[in-house]
């Protein structure tokens, strides 16, 4: 799982920060021009006494000012920046010149760069360091954010000029990146309202700060029981099954709570949960750790997130009424997608939920006949699955978890993600322990190219779980590439998890699942990071959501590779590298369980896609979740790997609600990409990998995703490459009425 922070422009709702539920009344016009002469002086009054908002300092166009933030700075920096960025604004409106693309759309490009680098800080405090005090700032600012953004976004005379350009002639004169760009601010400024009359301005405007309220509240509630509720373990009885590293991992919990000595604490969060629910030997305690995880936002108290979801559901079905959509989910699924419709979506989803349900009833039989062997006297429930799962591998394959974790130390595999991205993309990762960084676990390392010694960026990793930070794993982007002005930029990224730190001094032991999520994030790094284009709004993971899973999905897939796992994957007292025997028993296990991983993320997916399409109906998210999954013959012996109620991918913001398909689309690209690989001269084939980076990794936003696509692949991605890589059988996967060979082909629409 991914979150991407990229660029705060007029082109990013803010909704997409979170927000309080406070609302705001605002003039969707532009400033006025003694609003931007006032907020030019704030501005500048601001900047001598504010970090926030001072231009960041050291080499290569520094470095975000982590070891001078305060909390009680943001709120004053954000209001400096954006009226700062308004005054930008409004002189680009005004400009008397004749609207062309250098005086509109580049000028726009230039503008806001205070408003980027206070929201990029801002926004990693929202994730990482999430604090009470931090908290009341976002319940503050969020929906003045939101507001905001729909000042410029409703500005008519921004708007006409940017038509104007988008119009223009002599377009066909431009660069393709320059045509793409514009199209973009076009498309996303009427999608956000632009056309709409004076009243549905308003109103769009005002949804957006409830809807940023809504967000921040929902986050808030979510956080605080991943935060706060948790199960202390009082005796040895209490640990049973556990390995020494689970143990470990959760006396250090306990410490870091302020437990009494002696005991052991499983967090609520994936990390510490997963691996209990897999190893502990008590039924009993299982069942009280997975209700704890999957009723997150769900125990009918202050945090219950159930009345949050109805408005925010309401107000996005308002809204995209008033854009002119029939749902929220039409309005989310067209334009700058692959997909183009919410009903090409379902139709890949329903392609591959019925041999991924089949495949549950499979695991299922399996787990209960051996619960009957063991005379277990037992009905295999959802806190029974990881735990029967594991006996079941240990039964067909020989092949035990805790006999690889050993060999997955935390450490080593980062190397291991930076040699591969050595082999592939020619970089260098060197230690920057000058850099600042906002909490001690925090590293940086400087990214260079191997051959010519060239800057390409700055590196963050922010390993470990604590308070104050989200759960899950995700990728930052705190600055984006560009060369605007013939200025070269670089980059600066992140990577951000949730891993258990153990006994100080020794090595952190990792799931494979853990490590496979590592590489994934890293995909989404080296997608930051190979980016090269001249337009900020363009670079990077800036692409279509339903695309931007593709390079951390494909990277997946370079863990398994023996150059990996025989340099990398080393054992963590003795040094030896994994026995081949161990891989080659991870490698027939290779589709193991894919009927439950495919089928509680695929569960998901459908529901937020249901909730979305659902339109004005008023929905009780509980009932309608239950519904749906019945209609849908969802086993019970699991659940949605997001139940509604702490759904954040889809409740947080906007960023992936009706887009939860994305993860599904973009595996079956990936799933494609990796065969031109092996079709090749293997995983680190120079040529395919050359192709990938110029076509792909390097593009950014600036050609459309299925066009760049077909130059990397030489055709459009097909289907039966993810039925092969999850083990099930390509005749089965028919249904919904699509060509499975093409299901992921676009409707392509062109730019201009």
């Amino acid at each position: 799982m991914s979150k991407i922070i990229t660029r705060t422009r007029v082109l990013l709702l803010a909704t997409a920060v979170a927000g309080s539920a406070v609302v705001m009344k605002v003039n969707a016009e532009s400033a006025t021009a003694d609003d931007s002469a006032q907020g030019a002086q704030t501005a500048a009054a601001a900047t001598a006494a504010n970090p926030l908002l001072a231009e960041w300092s050291g080499p290569h166009n520094g470095t975000p000012p982590f070891d001078k933030v305060r909390v009680a700075d943001f709120k004053p920096a954000l209001e400096a920046a954006m009226a700062e960025n308004l005054a930008e604004v409004d002189k680009i409106a005004a400009d008397k010149s004749a609207p062309n693309f250098d005086n509109t759309i580049a000028a726009l490009e230039r503008a806001g760069g205070t408003l980027d680098r206070v929201t990029t800080v801002y926004s990693i405090w929202s994730g990482n360091m999430n604090s009470p005090e931090f908290q009341t700032v976002q319940r503050e600012m969020a929906p003045r954010l939101a507001a905001f953004n729909d000042k410029i976004t409703q500005n008519e005379a921004l708007f006409k000029r940017i038509e104007t350009v988008y119009n223009a002639p002599d377009k066909k004169k431009w660069t393709p990146e320059q045509q793409r760009l514009v199209w973009l601010y076009y498309t996303n400024f009427v999608r956000s309202g632009a056309k709409l009359d004076a009243a549905s301005k308003a109103r769009v405007s005002e949804i957006n700060q409830k809807l940023a309220g809504l967000y921040t509240n929902f986050n808030q509630h979510l956080l605080s029981d991943e935060n706060d509720l948790f199960l202390v373990l009082r005796s040895e009885d209490e640990l049973a099954g556990l390995p020494k590293e689970l143990r470990d991992a959760a006396a250090a919990a306990a410490a870091a709570k302020k437990q009494q000595p002696g005991t052991w604490v499983i967090l609520n969060t994936r990390s510490s949960v997963d691996p209990f629910l897999t190893y502990s030997g008590r039924r009993d305690l299982r069942e009280k750790v997975w209700r704890m995880f999957v009723n997150r936002g769900d125990n009918g108290d202050k945090n219950d997130n159930n009345a949050i979801i109805t408005d925010i559901l309401q107000l996005r079905a308002e809204r995209a009424r008033l854009l002119g959509f029939p749902t929220h989910a039409h309005w989310r699924v067209s334009e700058n997608t692959m997909a183009k419709s919410p009903e090409r979506a379902m139709e890949l989803m329903m392609q591959v939920w019925k041999p991924a349900v089949a495949r549950v009833h499979e695991e299922v039989a399996d787990m209960q006949a051996l619960a009957d062997k063991e005379n277990a006297g037992i009905k295999i429930e959802p806190w029974d699955y990881r735990f029967y799962m594991e006996k079941v591998r240990k039964a067909k394959y020989d092949l035990d978890q805790n006999e690889l974790k050993p060999y997955l130390q935390l450490d080593k595999l980062r190397e291991g993600i930076f040699w591969v991205a050595g082999e592939l993309f020619n970089f260098k990762f060197t230690p920057a322990p000058n850099i600042p960084v906002y909490q001690e676990d925090v590293k940086v390392w400087e990214v260079t190219d191997k051959s010519s010694g060239k800057h390409i960026g700055y590196w963050f990793f922010d390993p470990y779980a604590r308070d104050g930070k989200r759960s899950g794993a995700w990728m930052n982007a705190y600055r984006s590439q560009q060369r605007l002005d013939g200025k070269e930029v670089t980059t600066i990224v992140s990577n951000n998890a949730n891993f258990v730190k153990g006994k100080p001094g020794e090595p952190v032991l990792i799931s494979w699942d853990d490590a496979t999520t590592m590489f994934h994030e890293f995909g989404h790094a080296l997608h930051g990071l190979n980016s090269n284009v001249t337009y900020p709004t363009l670079a990077g993971t800036a692409v279509a959501r339903d695309y931007v899973e593709f390079p951390s999905q494909l990277l997946e897939r370079w863990l398994m590779t023996p150059e990996v796992l025989q340099r990398f994957a080393v054992h963590y007292q003795t040094g030896k590298p994994i026995p081949q025997e161990l891989v080659e028993k991870l490698k027939k296990s290779a589709t193991f369980n894919q009927g439950f991983a495919t089928t509680e993320y695929l569960a998901s997916a459908l529901v937020d896609m249901k909730l979305h399409l659902a339109g004005a109906q008023k929905i009780d998210p509980d009932a309608f979740e239950k519904q749906a999954l019945a209609e849908l013959g969802m086993p019970s012996e699991l659940v949605m790997r997001h139940r509604t109620p702490q759904f954040g991918h889809i409740f947080s913001s906007d960023s992936y609600s009706a887009g939860y398909y994305s993860y599904l689309w973009t595996d079956v690209i990936a799933a494609d990409a990796f065969e031109a690989f092996t079709e090749a001269g293997g995983p680190y084939d120079k040529k395919v990998a050359e192709r990938l980076r110029k076509y792909v990794f390097s593009v950014g936003n600036t050609v459309d995703p299925a066009e760049g696509y077909r130059q990397f692949r030489g055709r459009d991605p097909r289907v039966e490459a993810l039925m092969r890589k999850r083990g099930f059988p390509a005749e089965e996967s028919k249904g919904g009425g699509a060509d499975k060979s093409t299901a992921t082909k676009p409707a392509t629409k062109r730019n201009n």
